[in-house]
Formats: structure tokens, sequence, C-alpha cells
């Protein structure tokens, strides 16, 4: 994959003797416009992703004022955002006063951690014996963690390592136990931030468990993955316990 991507030669296209008509320029610039998403989806979006890399972190009171500002919209669609943000546990709505930035919670990272090790020990076990593509995947995750790593990219590494566990979770071939886990992603990926912020050291680690995961699995040790994802995922609550407040 990378092979192609940095290897490739992009050639100049030949110039063209043929003067587009009026008609073709039209269409092609009406073409280009990019539809905007809604106001309310735009302040949404600008929040979720402020609270999950941690930029708005726990404890942070945000106002309607600020964030309207921020992402140029009147009020309405700023409280619209709001009330969808207060639903996924993500802030406190406070009238008259704003918004507050949940703070991960010891009770949040026990639930997320008990779930994790039911639902991912189970799938690995599952992957074995693994599917090439399977395994072809997984190293294409696993190095594309690395690159990130290398970047210092923290919200991307968190982004990929919860991939690369999700990628296990879905060849299962059990749906509803991938929806569950698809529900999980938010928190997982506020608490891979707070981790890979609070212990630098982390992140190599948790590249090297990836790959002792891979190896098991590559190998055809059901019960070698399943305790490699114990060890893994149950160091996340030792670690996150420190963003508890």
């Amino acid at each position: 994959m990378y092979a192609c991507c940095i290897y490739a030669v992009c050639m100049p296209a030949a110039p063209s003797t043929v003067k587009p008509s009026d008609e073709t320029v039209t269409k092609a610039t009406a073409k280009a416009v990019v539809k905007r998403p809604p106001a309310a989806e735009r302040v949404y979006t600008h929040i979720k992703e402020a609270v999950l890399d941690r930029r708005y972190e726990g404890g942070t009171l945000l106002t309607e004022g600020d964030l309207a500002e921020a992402v140029g919209v009147s009020r309405t669609p700023v409280r619209e955002a709001l009330l969808r943000l207060e639903v996924e546990g993500l802030i406190k709505l406070y009238p008259k006063k704003g918004a507050l930035v949940l703070a991960v919670s010891a009770q949040e990272i026990a639930d997320v951690v008990e779930t994790r090790l039911l639902v991912e020990e189970f799938a690995a076990r599952k992957a074995v014996p693994a599917s090439p593509r399977l395994i072809a995947r997984l190293e294409e995750l696993l190095e594309e963690q690395r690159l990130l790593a290398e970047a210092g990219d923290l919200a991307e590494v968190s982004v990929k390592d919860r991939c690369f566990h999700a990628e296990i979770v879905r060849n299962a071939g059990n749906e509803i136990l991938s929806r569950l886990y698809d529900q999980l992603r938010d928190r997982q990926l506020r608490m891979g931030v707070a981790v890979m912020e609070a212990h630098p050291g982390r992140i190599a680690a948790n590249i090297t468990e990836h790959g002792e995961l891979l190896e098991a699995i590559r190998a055809g040790d059901a019960e070698g993955a399943a305790q490699v994802v114990r060890r893994h995922v149950s160091r996340v609550k030792v670690l996150v316990r420190g963003e508890d407040r």
C-alpha cells in the first residue's frame, strides 16, 4: 500500500488544445461547489472533536456565545448541538451558565474496560484461524499506527489503536457484538488520548502489544491471543485513573 503511495509518479497531463465550452465550465464549477453541513452539525462536530482529542478537557465550561463565535453560527444551532452531546454523555448543560465538559470518571473507566474484555477476548479467540485478509489489514493498521506515532499525532494514533481492535471484533462475525463495541468508540478514543498524554511511553508499548497480538493470531494461538488482549486492555484501567476527578 505505502509503496504505491510513495513511489507512484504523477505525470502532468498534456496541455489540451480544445477550449471547453461555457456549458462545460458551468457544470464543472457546479460540481466543485461542496454543500456545507447544517450549522448544528458543524457545531456538534467542532465540540465533539475538541472533547475527544482533549482540546476541551474535562471540567471546561463552554458558553453558547463562545461556541457560536468559534464556528461562525448563531446560538440556535449551538443549543441543538449541545443537547445532542449531553445525550451522548460528553457534557452537562447548566441553564444560563453553559455546558460543562464531563471528565472521565472511575466508573466509566471500569465499565469500558470490563465491556472491552468481554467482547475482545471472545473476538480474539474467534479470529483463529485467521484469514489472509484479516492478517493483511492488521499489518496495515499496525504500520499506520507506527507512522502516526513517529509524527506525534496522538489523536490519530488513538483512532488507529481503536481500529486495530475493532477489526478483530468485526472478524468475529457477531453483528450484535460489533454494534455493542461501536458504541464504545467515543469513550475509547477519549481515554486513549488521555493515556498517551499522561504516559508518553505507553504509545510504544501499545504498538508492541499490538504486534504480539497479531503474531498470536497469525500463529493460530487462540488462547495466547486472548491472554495478550487481557494484559493489554487491563492496563487501561490503571493508567487512566490519573484522569479521575
